[in-house]
């Protein structure tokens, strides 16, 4: 079983910026790790994953060009890294990891572990 820690959050102004980690008791070695976020009322939607092999990295349009995924240095963890913050970027941000095959990093039905998540809140 494999148990993931996200921390982090907090709250900031908007123009403000964030780094969010991840933590996982494995190494993320040949994994997909995936940033999701959920705000009140709202669907989990994608927001950034990488390809811990292959360091490919994908965004979700919202946060293209302000949002960074990176592997640490250590091989279990994972940062996204947040600028140019908004007011609608509150939400709980989770981690998420896979070992096995995806039918896309966006699905978050695909991945098998989640962390606790990690509250993001942006005030104008």
């Amino acid at each position: 079983q494999v148990q993931l820690v996200e921390s982090g959050g907090g709250l900031v102004q908007a123009g403000g910026s964030l780094r969010l980690s991840c933590a996982a008791s494995n190494r993320f070695s040949r994994s997909v790790v995936g940033w999701f976020r959920q705000a009140p009322g709202n669907e989990r939607e994608f927001v950034a994953a990488i390809n811990w092999r292959t360091s490919s990295t994908y965004y979700a349009n919202s946060g293209k060009g302000r949002f960074t995924i990176s592997r640490g240095n250590a091989e279990n963890t994972v940062y996204l890294q947040m600028n140019s913050l908004k007011p609608e970027d509150t939400a709980v941000y989770y981690c998420a990891a896979d070992w096995g095959s995806l039918r896309s990093v966006a699905f978050g039905s695909d991945y098998d572990y989640w962390g606790q998540g990690t509250q993001v809140t942006v005030s104008s």
